[in-house]
């Protein structure tokens, strides 16, 4: 049991250093981009959650 343990977290590790190995730092102007677009999709769906309670409080009432 005790070497499976240590066999799986072997694997993660392993597993881990290849994905930091392949990823990078976006840079300003991408990291900007994606927080606008984040940020953007965050602001709609909280609309559209509003509009939706909006609409079930006025049919319920």
């Amino acid at each position: 049991m005790n070497l499976n343990l240590t066999k799986k977290l072997k694997g993660f590790y392993s597993d881990s250093m290849h994905i930091l190995s392949i990823s990078y730092k976006p840079d300003v102007d991408t990291f900007k981009r994606t927080l606008k677009i984040v940020l953007l999709g965050i602001i709609i769906i909280g609309f559209l959650g509003f509009i939706i309670s909006l609409i079930i409080k006025f049919i319920t009432t």
